[in-house]
């Protein structure tokens, strides 16, 4: 990855980000490797592995600053300036993600939805306006570096990654069921909210099992 940075660093960035920026709301002007640990569920040595990459090593005995790591963070995460979003599919779950008030906080900002409902073309929903297809390398145009969120049904969404890479995005997140094929330089994102419920529901099962056979005993 570029700059040296491994995959599972990248994801955990984010999380390190949350945390730091609860921390700097309730006046926490440094933090140790250990309490940061704590607060994003994972061992300090993966911490201070992890931050050692955005060349932070800490102070023996003060820990880390706060305000920089944020700084270091948002730069290495290209949260320095406002990102726009484009969301593919003006739906029930298009329009959900354009009502979430959540992006704007974190640097993102959506601007345009893309639909093929002609009743839907021309109009704005959650303030954003929705474009046709034939639209879409304007709006790429307008906005390098957009990322492209697909909310389709799983039959579109691979139609929808085709015109979106022509267009010139490299940054996709897919809500659609199914596997996208992209090119090696386009990144995908995966959101299986099926997925993620059937894992908690294989905990929840056990815990009932759990539960059921202790009654028993």
């Amino acid at each position: 990855m570029s700059r040296g940075i491994p995959e599972a660093t990248v994801a955990r960035l984010p999380v390190y980000l949350r945390v730091l920026r609860e921390l700097d709301s309730e006046g926490n002007d440094t933090v140790s490797s250990v309490h940061l640990a704590e607060l994003a569920g994972v061992n300090a040595a993966k911490v201070r592995k992890d931050l050692s990459f955005l060349g932070s090593y800490g102070t023996r005995g003060v820990g880390y600053e706060v305000p920089y790591l944020i700084f270091q963070m948002s730069r290495a995460l290209g949260l320095t300036h406002e990102r726009g979003v484009v969301i593919a599919g003006a739906g029930h779950l298009g329009q959900a993600l354009a009502n979430y008030r959540g992006f704007s906080d974190r640097g993102f900002n959506i601007v345009a939805m893309i639909d093929v409902d002609p009743s839907k073309i021309g109009m704005k929903m959650s303030g954003v306006s929705v474009v046709g297809p034939e639209d879409v390398v304007d709006v790429v145009n307008a906005h390098p570096g957009c990322i492209v969120v697909i909310a389709t049904p799983q039959s579109a969404a691979q139609a929808v990654a085709d015109r979106a890479i022509s267009a010139g995005v490299k940054s996709l997140l897919n809500f659609a069921p199914g596997v996208l094929t992209v090119p090696d330089d386009v990144r995908v994102r995966k959101v299986d909210l099926g997925l993620e419920l059937q894992v908690l529901s294989f905990y929840a099962e056990q815990q009932e099992r759990s539960s059921a056979g202790a009654k028993s005993a």
